[in-house]
């Protein structure tokens, strides 16, 4: 059945995430290493619409981190977080492998755990017990993008600026012509059922004190390119072992220094999807 929003007497269906019920994802049993770590503070963003969510009477300012939230605390099954070097094949084992450069098999071997170990206290991830999960795949592939940033060009280079999103490696940046101009970055973004939508966008409105009227959660910085799909801070947790509800999640830094990159009419342009989604 069709959902509809009254704006004065417009109906306007809901899209995508907006009906769409959660939907479990590879990892959706992992727990945080570390009693406490790796909990987000707020649920994860909006679901979908086809326009942003109404804004509230007034500006409503949303709360400051009074600490940037510590992204390095990896999921694992309950069973391997005790483990000092766990014999446990992780959920992104593949991938950390190949970043790596281990035999890519997909398979955790003695040789590959001391090495992701290595890797984990180097990069400070914790509990450092050689998981390969979500949070020391993000990391790898964040620091090999810093080397390396779009090796297969999938992202167009335009004289004017573009916001470039990679689904495949959940990395995000913006270059205008030759000038990176917002280095890359880890992100979050749509998990399953509720896919971020590839192809070209608009940046078309910004609210930097955006408050979710759905679940009445702040999403600062929120920059809005397709529906009810935005660019915006979240708190916590943010290379999770499940994604957004559509949206691009950035730390609540990185989303404050795109807040100063990007402008309305800036274009966005996505690609790929998101492992396991």
């Amino acid at each position: 059945m069709s959902l509809f929003v009254l704006l004065g007497v417009l109906l306007v269906p809901l899209a995508g995430g907006g009906a769409a019920a959660d939907v479990p994802e590879p990892g959706d049993g992992l727990v945080p290493g570390v009693v406490g770590g790796g909990q987000a503070e707020y649920p994860m963003d909006t679901p979908d619409q086809v326009l942003p969510p109404l804004r509230p009477e007034g500006d409503v300012p949303v709360p400051t981190p009074e600490e940037e939230a510590d992204e390095l605390v990896e999921y694992m099954p309950r069973s391997a977080v005790a483990a000092s070097c766990t014999a446990t094949t992780g959920t992104h084992q593949r991938r950390v492998e190949r970043l790596l450069k281990l035999k890519v098999d997909g398979k955790q071997s003695a040789a590959d755990c001391r090495a992701i170990r290595a890797f984990q206290i180097r990069e400070r991830i914790k509990p450092a017990n050689g998981y390969a999960g979500p949070v020391t795949w993000a990391r790898a592939e964040l620091l090999a993008a810093r080397k390396n940033l779009d090796p297969g060009r999938r992202c167009p280079v335009k004289k004017y600026a573009v916001a470039c999103v990679d689904l495949d490696r959940q990395l995000m940046w913006v270059r205008k012509d030759k000038k990176v101009t917002f280095p890359v970055v880890t992100m979050r973004s749509g998990r399953k059922g509720y896919a971020t939508r590839t192809g070209w966008h608009s940046v078309y409105w910004r609210h930097k004190d955006h408050w979710s009227t759905i679940y009445n959660t702040p999403m600062p910085y929120s920059q809005f390119f397709s529906g009810g799909q935005a660019f915006h801070a979240v708190y916590g947790q943010l290379a999770t072992p499940t994604g957004s509800r559509g949206c691009v999640n950035l730390s609540y830094r990185h989303a404050q220094k795109l807040w100063d990159v990007l402008r309305k009419g800036d274009r966005v342009y996505i690609w790929g999807k998101r492992p396991g989604s």
